[in-house]
Protein backbone atom coordinates (compact mmCIF):
# COMPACT_ATOMS: atom_id res chain seq x y z
CA UNK A 1 0.00 0.00 0.00
CA UNK A 2 1.31 3.69 -0.79
CA UNK A 3 0.62 6.75 0.64
CA UNK A 4 -2.06 8.12 -1.28
CA UNK A 5 -3.83 4.60 -1.50
CA UNK A 6 -4.02 4.78 2.44
CA UNK A 7 -6.24 7.86 1.96
CA UNK A 8 -9.02 5.61 0.85
CA UNK A 9 -9.34 4.70 4.29
CA UNK A 10 -9.63 8.20 5.80
CA UNK A 11 -13.11 7.59 6.85
CA UNK A 12 -12.81 3.57 7.72
CA UNK A 13 -14.41 2.55 10.31
CA UNK A 14 -14.14 -0.89 10.46
CA UNK A 15 -16.59 -3.79 8.88
CA UNK A 16 -18.40 -4.36 12.06
CA UNK A 17 -20.06 -1.37 13.85
CA UNK A 18 -19.22 -1.01 17.91
CA UNK A 19 -21.76 -2.88 19.71
CA UNK A 20 -24.55 -0.62 20.91
CA UNK A 21 -23.79 -1.84 25.06
CA UNK A 22 -19.72 -1.57 24.54
CA UNK A 23 -19.40 1.12 26.74
CA UNK A 24 -21.47 -0.47 29.52
CA UNK A 25 -20.11 -3.87 29.14
CA UNK A 26 -17.13 -2.26 30.08
CA UNK A 27 -17.82 -0.60 33.16
CA UNK A 28 -19.29 -3.85 34.44
CA UNK A 29 -15.72 -5.51 33.88
CA UNK A 30 -13.89 -2.38 35.48
CA UNK A 31 -16.08 -2.69 38.27
CA UNK A 32 -15.34 -6.16 38.66
CA UNK A 33 -11.34 -5.46 38.22
CA UNK A 34 -12.03 -3.10 41.27
CA UNK A 35 -13.43 -5.01 43.16
CA UNK A 36 -10.09 -7.14 43.31
CA UNK A 37 -8.07 -6.28 46.36
CA UNK A 38 -4.54 -4.97 45.44
CA UNK A 39 -1.97 -7.51 46.25
CA UNK A 40 1.53 -6.82 45.14
CA UNK A 41 4.98 -7.24 45.73
CA UNK A 42 8.50 -5.34 44.64
CA UNK A 43 11.18 -7.51 44.60
CA UNK A 44 14.69 -5.33 43.80
CA UNK A 45 17.18 -7.46 41.16
CA UNK A 46 20.27 -6.63 42.54
CA UNK A 47 22.19 -8.04 40.20
CA UNK A 48 20.81 -5.23 37.43
CA UNK A 49 20.29 -2.68 39.53
CA UNK A 50 23.40 0.04 39.38
CA UNK A 51 23.91 3.40 39.86
CA UNK A 52 21.32 5.25 37.80
CA UNK A 53 19.05 2.68 37.58
CA UNK A 54 17.35 0.20 39.84
CA UNK A 55 15.31 -3.15 38.45
CA UNK A 56 12.80 -4.95 40.49
CA UNK A 57 10.46 -7.88 39.51
CA UNK A 58 6.62 -6.34 40.27
CA UNK A 59 4.54 -9.73 41.38
CA UNK A 60 0.70 -8.79 41.43
CA UNK A 61 -2.76 -10.67 41.52
CA UNK A 62 -4.90 -10.32 38.41
CA UNK A 63 -8.28 -11.98 37.82
CA UNK A 64 -9.09 -15.32 38.45
CA UNK A 65 -6.10 -15.30 41.03
CA UNK A 66 -3.40 -15.49 38.83
CA UNK A 67 -0.10 -15.02 39.79
CA UNK A 68 1.66 -11.76 37.51
CA UNK A 69 4.38 -10.28 36.70
CA UNK A 70 6.03 -7.20 35.21
CA UNK A 71 9.38 -5.42 34.87
CA UNK A 72 10.07 -2.18 36.89
CA UNK A 73 12.55 0.09 36.37
CA UNK A 74 13.25 3.00 38.03
CA UNK A 75 15.51 6.06 37.35
CA UNK A 76 17.65 8.02 40.72
CA UNK A 77 14.86 11.12 40.66
CA UNK A 78 12.11 9.95 43.16
CA UNK A 79 8.45 10.15 42.16
CA UNK A 80 9.38 10.11 38.08
CA UNK A 81 7.13 9.81 35.24
CA UNK A 82 6.39 6.47 34.22
CA UNK A 83 6.17 4.56 30.99
CA UNK A 84 3.73 1.89 30.77
CA UNK A 85 5.05 -0.62 28.09
CA UNK A 86 3.04 -3.39 26.39
CA UNK A 87 4.87 -6.04 24.54
CA UNK A 88 3.96 -7.87 20.97
CA UNK A 89 2.02 -11.30 20.27
CA UNK A 90 3.11 -13.85 21.46
CA UNK A 91 6.24 -12.78 23.35
CA UNK A 92 7.26 -11.31 26.76
CA UNK A 93 8.74 -8.32 27.98
CA UNK A 94 12.28 -6.89 26.30
CA UNK A 95 15.71 -7.34 28.37
CA UNK A 96 16.56 -4.94 31.21
CA UNK A 97 19.32 -3.49 29.23
CA UNK A 98 16.17 -2.26 26.22
CA UNK A 99 13.63 -0.99 28.83
CA UNK A 100 16.57 1.14 30.13
CA UNK A 101 16.12 3.29 27.39
CA UNK A 102 13.58 5.01 28.81
CA UNK A 103 15.30 5.68 32.12
CA UNK A 104 17.47 7.56 30.20
CA UNK A 105 15.05 9.59 29.27
CA UNK A 106 14.02 10.40 33.07
CA UNK A 107 10.97 7.71 33.27
CA UNK A 108 10.43 4.75 35.39
CA UNK A 109 9.04 2.09 33.37
CA UNK A 110 6.71 -0.86 34.31
CA UNK A 111 6.69 -3.74 31.50
CA UNK A 112 3.97 -6.05 31.70
CA UNK A 113 4.42 -9.69 31.13
CA UNK A 114 0.92 -10.95 29.49
CA UNK A 115 -0.49 -14.06 30.99
CA UNK A 116 0.71 -17.26 29.66
CA UNK A 117 2.76 -16.50 27.25
CA UNK A 118 6.55 -15.74 26.29
CA UNK A 119 7.21 -14.32 30.68
CA UNK A 120 6.44 -15.60 33.73
CA UNK A 121 3.04 -14.43 34.29
CA UNK A 122 0.55 -16.60 35.10
CA UNK A 123 -2.65 -17.94 32.77
CA UNK A 124 -5.34 -19.36 35.04
CA UNK A 125 -7.17 -20.64 32.38
CA UNK A 126 -10.93 -21.83 33.09
CA UNK A 127 -11.62 -20.68 29.44
CA UNK A 128 -15.39 -22.57 28.42
CA UNK A 129 -14.69 -24.67 25.40
CA UNK A 130 -11.82 -25.18 23.09
CA UNK A 131 -8.94 -22.61 22.14
CA UNK A 132 -7.81 -24.83 19.66
CA UNK A 133 -4.41 -22.65 18.76
CA UNK A 134 -3.40 -19.25 20.64
CA UNK A 135 -4.84 -16.74 23.09
CA UNK A 136 -7.09 -15.02 20.38
CA UNK A 137 -10.23 -17.27 20.28
CA UNK A 138 -9.77 -18.50 24.36
CA UNK A 139 -13.25 -18.33 25.63
CA UNK A 140 -14.81 -18.17 22.16
CA UNK A 141 -17.02 -20.68 23.08
CA UNK A 142 -18.71 -18.71 26.52
CA UNK A 143 -19.82 -15.56 26.99
CA UNK A 144 -17.61 -12.47 25.84
CA UNK A 145 -17.08 -11.81 29.48
CA UNK A 146 -15.09 -14.74 29.47
CA UNK A 147 -12.58 -13.89 26.61
CA UNK A 148 -8.71 -14.34 26.99
CA UNK A 149 -8.55 -10.56 26.07
CA UNK A 150 -11.14 -9.09 28.04
CA UNK A 151 -9.47 -10.98 31.19
CA UNK A 152 -6.72 -9.38 30.26
CA UNK A 153 -7.80 -5.79 29.87
CA UNK A 154 -9.05 -6.24 33.35
CA UNK A 155 -5.71 -7.25 34.54
CA UNK A 156 -4.46 -4.04 33.39
CA UNK A 157 -6.59 -2.15 34.96
CA UNK A 158 -5.36 -3.89 38.07
CA UNK A 159 -1.79 -2.95 37.45
CA UNK A 160 -3.07 0.64 36.78
CA UNK A 161 -4.53 0.63 40.05
CA UNK A 162 -1.23 -0.34 41.23
CA UNK A 163 0.45 2.56 39.78
CA UNK A 164 -2.07 4.78 40.98
CA UNK A 165 -1.74 3.36 44.59
CA UNK A 166 2.30 2.58 44.89
CA UNK A 167 3.45 5.93 45.82
CA UNK A 168 6.22 5.43 43.62
CA UNK A 169 5.29 7.73 40.39
CA UNK A 170 4.16 11.20 39.24
CA UNK A 171 0.99 9.71 38.13
CA UNK A 172 0.47 13.33 36.59
CA UNK A 173 2.60 12.15 34.07
CA UNK A 174 1.67 8.11 33.02
CA UNK A 175 2.28 7.35 29.55
CA UNK A 176 1.64 4.43 27.50
CA UNK A 177 3.94 2.42 24.52
CA UNK A 178 2.93 -0.48 22.58
CA UNK A 179 3.78 -2.35 19.19
CA UNK A 180 1.61 -4.63 17.74
CA UNK A 181 -0.52 -6.60 20.27
CA UNK A 182 0.96 -3.89 22.33
CA UNK A 183 -0.44 -1.42 20.69
CA UNK A 184 -4.16 -3.15 20.64
CA UNK A 185 -3.22 -3.04 24.25
CA UNK A 186 -1.94 0.20 24.81
CA UNK A 187 -5.64 1.52 23.12
CA UNK A 188 -7.58 -0.22 25.77
CA UNK A 189 -5.60 0.83 28.50
CA UNK A 190 -6.19 4.63 27.84
CA UNK A 191 -9.36 3.83 26.80
CA UNK A 192 -10.17 2.15 30.30
CA UNK A 193 -7.73 4.16 31.93
CA UNK A 194 -8.80 7.88 30.67
CA UNK A 195 -8.10 9.93 34.19
CA UNK A 196 -4.65 7.81 34.45
CA UNK A 197 -2.82 8.42 31.20
CA UNK A 198 -1.50 11.21 29.81
CA UNK A 199 -0.13 9.99 26.28
CA UNK A 200 0.13 7.02 24.15
CA UNK A 201 2.65 6.29 21.65
CA UNK A 202 1.22 3.15 19.48
CA UNK A 203 2.46 1.13 16.45
CA UNK A 204 0.89 -0.91 14.25
CA UNK A 205 -1.83 -1.81 16.66
CA UNK A 206 -3.20 -5.60 16.82
CA UNK A 207 -6.71 -7.12 17.27
CA UNK A 208 -8.59 -4.79 15.08
CA UNK A 209 -11.14 -5.02 12.65
CA UNK A 210 -11.52 -8.60 13.18
CA UNK A 211 -13.88 -8.61 10.25
CA UNK A 212 -11.89 -7.24 7.85
CA UNK A 213 -8.88 -9.53 8.95
CA UNK A 214 -10.95 -12.42 7.80
CA UNK A 215 -12.37 -10.88 4.85
CA UNK A 216 -8.84 -9.95 3.45
CA UNK A 217 -7.26 -13.31 4.51
CA UNK A 218 -5.12 -11.84 7.20
CA UNK A 219 -6.08 -14.56 9.71
CA UNK A 220 -2.63 -15.86 9.88
CA UNK A 221 -0.01 -15.15 11.92
CA UNK A 222 -0.82 -13.37 14.91
CA UNK A 223 -4.49 -13.69 13.64
CA UNK A 224 -3.93 -17.67 12.78
CA UNK A 225 -5.58 -19.10 15.73
CA UNK A 226 -9.14 -17.51 14.33
CA UNK A 227 -8.69 -19.80 11.31
CA UNK A 228 -8.08 -22.94 13.31
CA UNK A 229 -10.92 -22.29 15.41
CA UNK A 230 -12.86 -21.62 12.51
CA UNK A 231 -11.47 -25.05 10.32
CA UNK A 232 -12.00 -27.18 13.14
CA UNK A 233 -15.09 -26.19 15.20
CA UNK A 234 -16.90 -24.14 12.54
CA UNK A 235 -16.66 -25.82 9.30
CA UNK A 236 -19.21 -24.49 7.60
CA UNK A 237 -18.72 -20.80 8.66
CA UNK A 238 -22.42 -20.50 10.17
CA UNK A 239 -20.84 -19.49 13.58
CA UNK A 240 -18.51 -16.46 12.14
CA UNK A 241 -20.95 -13.58 12.92
CA UNK A 242 -21.64 -15.23 16.31
CA UNK A 243 -17.93 -15.00 17.60
CA UNK A 244 -17.31 -11.86 15.50
CA UNK A 245 -19.77 -10.04 17.65
CA UNK A 246 -17.99 -11.68 20.91
CA UNK A 247 -14.48 -10.26 19.37
CA UNK A 248 -16.34 -7.40 19.09
CA UNK A 249 -15.79 -6.64 22.97
CA UNK A 250 -11.99 -7.17 22.85
CA UNK A 251 -11.56 -4.96 19.24
CA UNK A 252 -8.94 -1.99 19.58
CA UNK A 253 -11.19 -0.15 17.11
CA UNK A 254 -14.01 0.25 19.90
CA UNK A 255 -12.19 1.11 22.30
CA UNK A 256 -10.56 4.16 20.56
CA UNK A 257 -13.55 6.20 21.02
CA UNK A 258 -12.70 6.14 25.07
CA UNK A 259 -9.40 6.92 24.42
CA UNK A 260 -8.57 10.72 25.49
CA UNK A 261 -5.09 11.69 26.11
CA UNK A 262 -2.63 12.37 23.04
CA UNK A 263 -1.69 9.60 20.75
CA UNK A 264 1.50 9.61 18.47
CA UNK A 265 0.41 6.86 15.93
CA UNK A 266 2.53 4.46 13.44
CA UNK A 267 1.87 2.66 10.38
CA UNK A 268 3.97 0.44 8.08
CA UNK A 269 2.40 0.43 4.83
CA UNK A 270 3.77 -2.87 4.00
CA UNK A 271 2.14 -4.18 7.43
CA UNK A 272 1.15 -8.08 6.53
CA UNK A 273 0.06 -8.55 10.27
CA UNK A 274 -2.05 -5.86 11.12
CA UNK A 275 -2.94 -4.96 6.99
CA UNK A 276 -3.10 -0.70 7.55
CA UNK A 277 -6.45 -1.19 6.79
CA UNK A 278 -7.31 -2.09 9.65
CA UNK A 279 -5.18 0.16 11.72
CA UNK A 280 -6.89 2.88 9.77
CA UNK A 281 -10.54 1.98 11.64
CA UNK A 282 -8.40 2.33 14.67
CA UNK A 283 -7.15 5.81 13.81
CA UNK A 284 -9.82 7.14 12.91
CA UNK A 285 -12.36 6.51 15.78
CA UNK A 286 -9.87 8.59 18.06
CA UNK A 287 -11.39 11.33 19.07
CA UNK A 288 -8.21 12.89 20.89
CA UNK A 289 -5.40 15.02 20.28
CA UNK A 290 -3.73 12.41 17.16
CA UNK A 291 -1.18 12.41 14.51
CA UNK A 292 0.30 9.80 12.56
CA UNK A 293 3.20 8.78 10.82
CA UNK A 294 2.82 6.53 7.50
CA UNK A 295 6.09 4.38 6.64
CA UNK A 296 5.93 3.32 3.17
CA UNK A 297 8.07 0.06 2.05
CA UNK A 298 7.77 -1.23 6.04
CA UNK A 299 6.16 -3.46 7.26
CA UNK A 300 5.41 -5.63 11.17
CA UNK A 301 8.97 -4.57 11.83
CA UNK A 302 11.02 -2.54 14.52
CA UNK A 303 10.91 1.02 12.57
CA UNK A 304 13.58 2.98 14.32
CA UNK A 305 12.03 6.19 12.58
CA UNK A 306 9.05 6.26 15.26
CA UNK A 307 10.80 5.15 18.13
CA UNK A 308 12.73 8.39 18.38
CA UNK A 309 9.89 10.22 17.50
CA UNK A 310 8.59 8.92 21.38
CA UNK A 311 11.54 10.96 22.65
CA UNK A 312 10.19 14.10 21.73
CA UNK A 313 6.81 13.11 22.89
CA UNK A 314 7.46 11.92 25.82
CA UNK A 315 9.89 14.36 26.91
CA UNK A 316 7.60 17.37 26.31
CA UNK A 317 6.29 19.57 28.83
CA UNK A 318 2.43 19.95 29.18
CA UNK A 319 -0.48 17.22 27.74
CA UNK A 320 1.98 16.46 24.89
CA UNK A 321 -0.65 17.50 21.76
CA UNK A 322 2.28 20.28 20.96
CA UNK A 323 4.92 17.55 20.74
CA UNK A 324 2.66 15.37 17.83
Amino acid sequence: MTSDEIKRFDDYHGLMACPEDFDAFWDERVAEADAVPLSWELVPDEERTCGTCSCSNLWFTGMGGARLHARVLMPAQKMPPVVLQFHGYPGATRSWLEQASFVGMGCAIVALDCPGQGGPSQDVGGFVGSTVAGHLPAGLEGPAEGLYYVRLHQDIRILCNIVRACGLFDVSRVYVNGASQGGGLGIACCALNAGLVSKAAILYPFLSDFGAVMELGADLIAYEGLRYHARWLDPTGERQHEWLGKLAYADTKNFAHLVRCPVLFGTGLADVVCPPQTQCAVYNELDCPKTRHLYPGRGHEEIQEFDDLIIRFFCAEGEGSDAL
